[in-house]
């Protein structure tokens, strides 16, 4: 079977703790998508993912040509831009309820087992 050695972060016992407990990976969950840094690039990429928003996106594109324009472009950008923004808003809520649900988990109390 593994073996695991539990040394107590306590007293003396602290340098020996922290030089062993570099060695492993923590226990955290993490089952957030995005961070602050990334949200926007990664909510981008993962939208233009889906066939209706690129179907829009090169209508929006097309339409900026004088030959095809049949709207005004700021008029044909709109149902675009108002769809990004709603599936991005409900995709930041998700997430954030996501990382309050990992913040209560990681802060559960435990019981170690100690002599």
């Amino acid at each position: 079977g593994k073996h695991r050695i539990v040394i107590p972060c306590l007293g003396h016992f602290k340098e020996e703790y922290e030089k062993v407990s570099k060695l492993y990976m923590n226990n955290k969950i993490q089952t957030t998508k995005y961070t602050l840094l990334n949200f926007l690039p990664r909510n981008l990429f993962e939208q233009f993912h889906r066939v209706a928003n690129l179907y829009f996106l090169f209508l929006v594109v097309l339409n900026w040509f004088p030959l095809v324009e049949a709207f005004q472009k700021e008029i044909t950008m709109l149902p675009l831009i108002g769809v990004l923004t709603i599936i991005a808003v409900k995709d930041s809520l998700e997430d954030y309820s996501r990382y309050k649900m990992d913040k209560q988990i990681n802060n559960l109390l435990t019981k170690v087992y100690s002599r």
